[in-house]
């Protein structure tokens, strides 16, 4: 039986919590930013979940926790994506599947059902775009990249001991949908993510269906796989809308340090603007975590940027590069980058004062070890073919509060990065 977006965008959010009450429809603008916060509205009960025979086939297959799935024939197309722990068994999963015409979600409903999720959780905090445009006038319009490491399920509930974090507040059932919230509210063109543990079964399934193509790369060992009932390999994530872009090339990178293989990854596309004809390359990258790993961080940079170096031929195709680097500023690898021949910039230096600082933190935690607070995330790009039109500020410390990320309010230990983009009319000679 066919089911509606909005039905099916229902059963898949509500699977794990029935009786949830819809909000008001939010207003939902392109290209502005969210709205102030406001208390999360409770109104006239959801659609129904999903069907009886449905909540048992789910029993059968409780090795993860989805969004939820349908009989309908809509849905069908995704059954063989809910056990994510098979992907890392078959590498055609590495690219995703043909949705097969699925019914698309209209966002401004997912955001609603997300909200009806979260309705007893405080609201979002506001976050304000600041206008960074440069006197270099673009004819096209602006591309949004958002940078964020999502935290892995299995991680925070099972290793990474925040101990000033409610258990409740980790729960997959409601974090997915703050974390959703976030992706919807600022509706990136291309989404680079890390820490990625529901790809299958929650990311792929609903970003495909707001139009964007993925593409996802687990770690090797991924330290998920130590944590017990946990949901298949954490790894990164690439997302782009099609309406937008026409995927050129597709690189996975296994990162290598001192000729070693690793455990860390990258993801590297060429993409061709659909309205401009121009292309670039995005990558999104997670190097390896831990004090006492620098050199090993820095040998795993300088492979991407050699990596890198040949996907762009030699700087020729713009470059934007998205990671959590684990590194703070005054570490080589954040050096190699700084000043590669790719010519580099850091995008969240343009938000200081002079323009060459980075921000005071882009994660803060509080663990058994004590209270974490780094910049360990970025957003690199060309300088010399691209410049940065906006800047998304970050959370401020009273926002954050005194007991840190991951919250009620806020789903990773990391903040999201959201940078506008455009082409330069006339690209600078590399330097």
């Amino acid at each position: 039986m066919y089911q509606s977006p909005r039905r099916l965008c229902s059963a898949l959010l509500t699977r794990d919590a029935p009786g949830l009450r819809r909000p008001s429809a939010p207003g939902l603008r392109r290209r502005s930013p969210p709205p102030t916060a406001a208390p999360r509205p409770a109104a006239p009960r959801l659609l129904a979940a999903a069907p009886a025979a449905l909540s048992a086939a789910w029993t059968q297959s409780r090795t993860v926790h989805s969004m939820g799935t349908g009989t309908s024939r809509l849905y069908s197309a995704l059954a063989k994506t809910l056990n994510s722990s098979a992907a890392a068994q078959h590498p055609e999963y590495l690219v995703s599947p043909d949705p097969e015409h699925l019914e698309p979600i209209d966002p401004k409903e997912l955001l609603e059902e997300c909200r009806a999720v979260l309705h007893t959780r405080p609201p979002r905090f506001q976050r304000d775009f600041v206008d960074l445009r440069a006197d270099r006038p673009s004819s096209h319009p602006s591309i949004r990249v958002m940078q964020w490491n999502i935290l892995a399920q299995a991680l925070g509930e099972g290793k990474d001991n925040f101990v000033q974090c409610p258990i409740e507040a980790l729960k997959w059932e409601e974090r997915k949908c703050l974390i959703l919230e976030e992706i919807l509210a600022y509706q990136p063109d291309i989404l680079c993510l890390q820490e990625v543990d529901h790809y299958f079964d929650t990311f792929q399934p609903l970003l495909s269906r707001l139009g964007y193509q993925g593409t996802f790369f687990p770690k090797p060992w991924s330290p998920c796989l130590d944590v017990e009932h946990n949901n298949g390999p954490d790894g990164c994530a690439l997302f782009f809308l099609q309406n937008r872009f026409k995927l050129v090339n597709s690189a996975n990178i296994r990162l290598t340090a001192m000729t070693l293989k690793t455990n860390q990854v990258a993801i590297a596309q060429t993409l061709e603007c659909k309205e401009s004809g121009r292309q670039f390359c995005i990558a999104v990258t997670h190097l390896k975590a831990r004090t006492g790993w620098e050199q090993f961080r820095s040998a795993q940079g300088c492979d991407l940027l050699q990596n890198l170096q040949n996907i762009t031929q030699g700087a020729k195709i713009p470059l934007i590069v998205c990671g959590d680097f684990n590194a703070e500023p005054t570490e080589e690898v954040y050096k190699h980058f700084a000043s590669s021949s790719l010519n580099l910039n850091s995008a969240y230096k343009l938000l200081s004062a002079d323009g060459q600082s980075e921000p005071p933190y882009t994660t803060w935690k509080i663990r058994t070890s004590g209270e974490c607070r780094h910049t360990l995330d970025y957003i690199w790009y060309s300088q010399h073919a691209l410049s940065v039109r906006a800047a998304l500020d970050l959370l401020t410390e009273e926002q954050i509060g005194p007991n840190r990320l991951p919250s009620f309010n806020y789903p990773s230990d990391h903040l999201s990065l959201v940078c506008d983009f455009s082409f330069n009319e006339e690209p600078d000679e590399l330097l």
